[in-house]
């Protein structure tokens, strides 16, 4: 199983990075993930024009994966912008779009204490919108400062992780198997 990763937060270092890496630190034996590192390189999306190259290669990125994992942020109670924007021009085609059909999850952390609830909430309902298969599983991980020591997320918190990303391969094997 490939996954592809994609943070919302544009910082290198953000919790949500940690908690993806962490998560792939859970992936059953013969699974791997990769991470799109571009989302800081796509424009703000302009319908009528052809896909710049960050574009492109973010829905080749997709197209290649056998699932989604996308680990957010909130930002004043929703996803951040530019993951918004990312998606924006993912969903185009709208009838062909990458997104269509393809499992995914969303996970997320916060320094607060409700972990990112909301825009999982908000990035589940966009990607169910742009026709994804998104597990339908919130996998808050609240006080993110408290939350990873020493750059290794708390045990029961990587539980909840686990069982996520357990649920993902579910979700990616019933799509194969069809």
């Amino acid at each position: 199983m490939q996954v592809l990763g994609v943070v919302g937060s544009l910082r290198a270092d953000s919790y949500n990075a940690q908690l993806l890496d962490a998560a792939a630190g859970t992936f059953p034996a013969g699974a791997s993930l990769s991470r799109f590192n571009g989302l800081r390189d796509i424009p703000p999306y302009e319908e009528g024009i052809a896909d710049p190259p960050s574009v492109v290669a973010l829905k080749e990125a997709i197209a290649e994966a056998d699932g989604v994992l996308f680990a957010t942020p909130e930002y004043n109670g929703s996803i951040p912008g530019q993951l918004k924007n990312a998606l924006d021009w993912v969903s185009r085609p709208f009838e062909h779009n990458v997104l269509r059909n393809k499992p995914v999850a969303v996970i997320g952390t916060s320094t607060g204490m409700f972990g990112a609830i909301w825009a999982q909430a908000e990035l589940r309902k966009v990607l169910g919108l742009i026709g994804a298969r998104v597990l339908d599983r919130d996998t808050p991980i609240p006080l993110a400062e408290a939350s990873f020591v020493g750059g290794q997320l708390d045990p029961d918190l990587l539980e909840a992780v686990a069982a996520t990303m357990h649920d993902l391969g579910e979700l990616v094997d019933a799509r194969m198997a069809v």
